[in-house]
């Protein structure tokens, strides 16, 4: 037990309080521009709506935490609405040397996404859906593109047995730092 203690208060020595080991890069870098609040507009194949979001780097900043919440009112293409949540943690995996994406929605998938390496970070990041709890074999992408106003973001998918993609466009403005 004393030598489980002793590694421990080691490895929290030779970690910096970043949570980076000394001398690293920032990883967190490509992704300073989105920490804060922001309001979104959201243009769907099923109708208009409206989002608030929020990112904070978590857990000694090893984390990059994302929390959405998008309302679609009654309309046409939804005639009940619908009320959208999401928590989105970005992390680094260092054996891959990529950013991983791993998406908790309210309708109970979870996604995760790994970074594509067409991606230009910090202007446009594109993830690659690679895995789905709850829905296996979907298919989807989440690119991220900062813009002058804020930053723009499609989510593309086609869920299991489908044909037809459904693509979520938000425009994204800050509201607070």
């Amino acid at each position: 037990m004393r030598a489980i203690l002793t590694l421990l208060l080691f490895a929290c020595i030779a970690v910096p309080a970043s949570g980076q080991p000394a001398g690293a890069p920032d990883r967190w870098s490509a992704f300073e521009f989105f920490i804060g609040a922001w309001s979104g507009e959201e243009s769907a194949t099923f109708g208009e709506g409206r989002g608030e979001r929020t990112y904070e780097l978590v857990l000694q900043d090893r984390y990059l935490l994302g929390r959405n919440r998008s309302i679609f009112p009654p309309q046409d293409g939804l005639p009940d609405g619908d009320v959208h949540e999401d928590w989105s943690v970005v992390s680094y995996d260092t054996e891959r040397n990529t950013y991983i994406l791993r998406q908790f929605n309210s309708e109970g998938f979870v996604n995760t996404f790994v970074l594509d390496d067409a991606s230009t970070p910090p202007q446009r990041m594109v993830f690659v859906l690679e895995a789905s709890e709850n829905a296996r074999g979907a298919r989807a992408t989440l690119a991220m593109t900062r813009t002058e106003a804020g930053f723009e973001e499609v989510f593309d998918v086609t869920l299991p047995g489908a044909t037809d993609s459904i693509t979520i466009r938000s425009r994204w403005t800050r509201t607070a730092p």
